[in-house]
């Protein structure tokens, strides 16, 4: 080994130590200057190691401390599936509700004694999964939809209070560890202040903040924000960790490293957990960080498997939820915002108040129903809260401060973008403009979903950019978009601000051909890009696989329409009235001559899955897992997420998920391999 090399391992420990004193340990042994100077030091000797082996692997230096100050831009993010399920909490407020939790754990343990309790806080972030190998971080994955998230491990490697290379002795070859990212109190402010001085809109709060975070492109920037995370839950098939107790788990975590916060206690019963939810219900404001609630879980792990879970939320352990917190301020105004398919939503403006961190000025009204069943007027005193601590809401009048004079409030009649009268139709709780193409908002929407990544996926536009090109009168309909040119996209922006933000070469470039690729895609997403009333993915999906052409549906009937499985007499009456205006059967025909595809493509479709549900886990060698979904729903089966009792199939892959397969198994769902599934489909 090169004196060069041995230098930058025994530095890169040296960093690693002194990470761990000061972000696990709250204990740093070092000043920060010093800190940084060895982090310089030790960038300047990888550098020169790189320089004189340049055939050594990219990913050589891949848990060096220096990549705590971000990598390579992604262009994307992976999707992976969890190993195991990531299952949300089941949420509780009151006291009667947790004794109602407690008691069923024990009815469904035979009434067994003494059982304890460990509780936590509930910290207000973003869930994350982190999977080590060998002592070292393999893969970070955001939550996703609990089977499959995100891989952000360029992210996290930016987040000090993650250990890169494990500390310690006594950890799994492989093992999960989840847990929260934060933005703490003071970097969120600092970040704030820093964006305000720049003439840019600060964060909402740490939540959406922490969020956003962890899914920008750049690690770079993602480590400017200086985030933190709290780990608090351990997975692995070692079968001498999981003899361990939930806490006993976390104290060995910690020992290897891991951020495993202080705010936690043994509880014997009700009384503690009552005693621990009181005490940390007033003390969570003097936190540097956001907590929303308290988690409450069986501290033997052995009982967790004889208690289970639903197809949601695990039943050995619950959430306690904080009461929001209530604020009274004066409304001075009602404004009016018009969505893609009409719908009047009013807003209330009222004067800035101060809850749960955030300062609130804004909150929906809803509809029309909602401000008569409260009798809100303007000038009056009202309540509002945080729904699940996030977004603002009124919850009610302070009646006694009414003045006498007040008036009851008029809903508007006519459309505030374009004056067209509002219509409510019966049944529905709001107004909304039929002035469906030519009303501005309703325009802008309808072209923010057309080119949205679930319809036509032309990602490079963007919200803004669309804007740009409706305000230049370069588009007025979707098969505009495609007779545009590069050079009439060079330069153009915002019509204010011209300089500022607008389109380069390279940009209008990636630009055409994003909008060109897009007359690939298929048939049943173009009909969802359309924007039809009701008609979203699902439906989308339905009514293409069922009249096979554009041509079909529109000569469609009312009665034919509702005997397509899943679609009403709201969706069906939606689709009539959307083919009987001319302009939306001209546009079609535009968008026709112009490429996009307006059938479903010739493939073979039998009826050899007729009836059969499956659910797909794991990876496959000769499919993708989205490929051999569509091989099953060509051959009229039916896709489903979670494991059930109705479904027939369980098609097993390579590193499924052991938490579906132990389902499966439970209930009975017959598990199959790639070669067993290619037998049902010969």
């Amino acid at each position: 080994m090169s004196e060069v090399l041995e230098n930058i391992l025994s530095l890169q420990k040296e960093i690693n130590q002194h990470n761990y004193n000061y972000y696990v340990l709250d204990n740093p042994t070092i000043s920060d200057q010093d800190f940084d100077f060895k982090l310089k030091e030790l960038e300047k000797l990888e550098e020169i190691y790189r320089i004189n082996n340049p055939s050594i692997d990219k990913d050589f230096f891949s848990h060096s401390p220096t990549k705590r100050v971000g990598g390579e831009i992604n262009k994307s993010f992976k999707q992976f599936e969890h190993r195991y399920q990531m299952l949300s909490l089941s949420n509780t407020y009151s006291k009667e509700e947790i004794i109602d939790f407690v008691s069923r754990a024990k009815e469904s343990l035979g009434n067994e004694d003494d059982l304890e309790w460990i509780c936590e806080l509930k910290y207000d972030g973003v869930a994350v999964s982190l999977n080590y190998k060998d002592g070292k971080l393999f893969r970070a994955l955001t939550r996703g939809n609990g089977v499959i998230g995100d891989d952000i491990t360029d992210n996290i490697k930016t987040i000090r209070s993650i250990p890169l290379i494990l500390f310690g002795e006594g950890y799994p070859d492989e093992f999960e560890i989840r847990g929260e990212v934060i933005f703490p109190h003071l970097a969120f402010n600092d970040f704030n202040e820093n964006k305000i001085l720049n003439g840019e809109e600060p964060f909402a709060n740490p939540r959406n903040a922490a969020s956003g975070s962890v899914k920008l492109l750049d690690p770079k920037e993602t480590a400017k924000r200086k985030l933190d995370c709290y780990l608090y839950f351990l997975l692995s098939e070692d079968k001498k960790l999981n003899s361990l107790t939930h806490y006993e788990k976390l104290k060995l975590a910690k020992s290897w490293g891991f951020n495993i916060p202080p705010y936690i206690a043994i509880c014997k019963g009700i009384e503690d957990i009552m005693e621990f939810i009181e005490y940390w219900d007033v003390e969570r404001h003097n936190l540097g960080f956001d907590t929303d609630g308290i988690v409450i879980k069986l501290n033997d792990t052995s009982l967790w498997e004889r208690l289970g879970s639903t197809a949601k939320s695990p039943r050995w352990a619950s959430a306690y939820k904080f009461k929001a917190e209530r604020a009274c301020s004066k409304l001075l105004s009602i404004e009016y915002n018009v969505g893609r398919t009409g719908v009047v939503t009013p807003i209330a403006n009222f004067e800035p108040v101060w809850i749960g961190g955030t300062s609130v000025k804004r909150a929906s009204l809803h509809n029309s129903d909602f401000i008569e069943k409260l009798d809100i007027r303007l000038g009056d005193e009202v309540y509002i809260e945080k729904g699940g601590e996030i977004i603002p809401k009124i919850v009610g009048i302070n009646f006694i401060a009414r003045k006498t004079n007040s008036q009851k409030f008029q809903y508007i009649k006519t459309c505030p973008q374009c004056n067209t009268p509002l219509i409510k139709e019966e049944g529905e709780a709001g107004y909304y403009c039929p002035n469906y193409n030519h009303c501005p908002p309703q325009i802008l929407g309808r072209f923010q979903h057309f080119i949205s990544k679930k319809a036509m996926n032309i990602d490079t536009l963007g919200g803004e950019r669309m804007g740009y090109l409706l305000d230049h009168k370069l588009v007025f309909d979707f098969a505009d978009l495609y007779s545009l040119s590069e050079n009439q996209l060079i330069g153009i922006g915002n019509i204010d601000q011209e300089k500022k933000g607008s389109i380069q070469e390279k940009g209008a470039f990636n630009l055409i051909k994003a909008i060109e690729d897009s007359k690939n895609i298929p048939f049943e997403r173009v009909l969802y890009a359309l924007g039809i009333r009701y008609v979203g993915e699902v439906v989308a999906k339905k009514l293409a696989k069922h009249y096979k052409n554009i041509n079909n549906l529109i000569n469609a009937n009312f009665f034919e329409l509702t005997e397509v499985d899943e679609i009403g007499d709201k969706i069906a009456e939606s689709i009539i009235s959307y083919f009987s205006n001319p302009e939306n059967i001209a546009l079609i025909e535009k968008l026709k001559s112009k490429g996009l595809k307006f059938e479903i493509e010739d493939v073979s479709i039998s009826n050899k899955l007729q009836g059969l549900s499956f659910v797909v886990s794991g990876s496959f060698e000769n499919y993708s897992r989205d490929g051999i979904k569509k091989v099953i729903e060509d051959n009229s089966g039916k896709i489903i997420s979670g494991v059930s009792a109705k479904v027939n199939y369980l098609v097993a892959g390579d590193k499924m998920g052991p938490e579906k397969k132990k389902k499966a198994e439970k209930l009975g769902v017959k598990i199959i391999s790639e070669e067993d599934f290619n037998e049902l489909i010969k």
